[in-house]
C-alpha cells in the first residue's frame, strides 16, 4: 500500500495548501506577513526559492513592476530575495520607490507539515503552493503547483 500513502499523503498536502492559501489572505489586496521557519537549511531554502520563483515568472514576468517583498529574515526569505534578483526583477524590501514605479508586493508562508514543507508565495494577482520534501542538503518537489489566481 506505499502508492495509497503517498497519494493519501499528496492528498493531504494539496488539501492543506488550498485552506492555507485562503484562511491567510486578508483580503482588499492586503497579503500576510511573510513567515518561514530558521531550521530550513540553505541548500533546501535555495532550491524552494528557485522553483517557485521560476514558476511566479510564468505568471508576474520580471519587467512587470518591483517586488516589495515582505521579509522576516529567515534563510528562505534571504533566498527567496536572492532568486527574484538572479531572475531579474527588481527587488526593494524596505525602500520606497519613485511613484511612476508599479509595485508588485509578494509575501511567502512555508510550514513544516507530516514531514513535508508547503511554500507559498503570494502576490495581489496569483498565490502558489507547493509542498517540498526536504532534507539538510536539499528539497524536491513533492506535489504538482497550486495556483490560485485572482481577480
Amino acid at each position: 500500500m506505499p502508492i495509497f500513502r503517498s497519494f493519501r499523503s499528496l492528498a493531504a498536502a494539496v488539501t492543506l495548501a488550498v485552506f492555507l492559501s485562503g484562511c491567510q489572505s486578508l483580503g482588499s489586496g492586503d497579503l500576510v506577513a511573510s513567515n518561514a521557519p530558521a531550521d530550513i537549511s540553505g541548500p533546501a531554502a535555495t532550491l524552494i526559492a528557485g522553483d517557485m520563483v521560476s514558476r511566479l515568472a510564468e505568471h508576474v514576468g520580471p519587467g512587470t513592476g518591483t517586488i516589495a517583498l515582505k521579509q522576516d529574515g529567515s534563510p528562505f526569505g534571504q533566498a527567496l530575495e536572492a532568486a527574484l534578483k538572479v531572475w531579474g526583477y527588481a527587488v526593494v524590501t524596505d525602500q520606497t520607490t519613485d511613484s511612476g514605479t508599479t509595485i508588485v508586493p509578494l509575501a511567502y508562508v512555508v510550514e513544516p507539515f507530516e514531514g513535508q514543507v508547503l511554500a507559498r508565495l503570494s502576490t495581489s494577482s496569483v498565490e502558489l503552493g507547493r509542498a517540498y520534501d526536504v532534507t539538510t542538503t536539499g528539497a524536491s518537489p513533492a506535489s504538482p503547483l497550486s495556483v490560485m489566481r485572482r481577480g
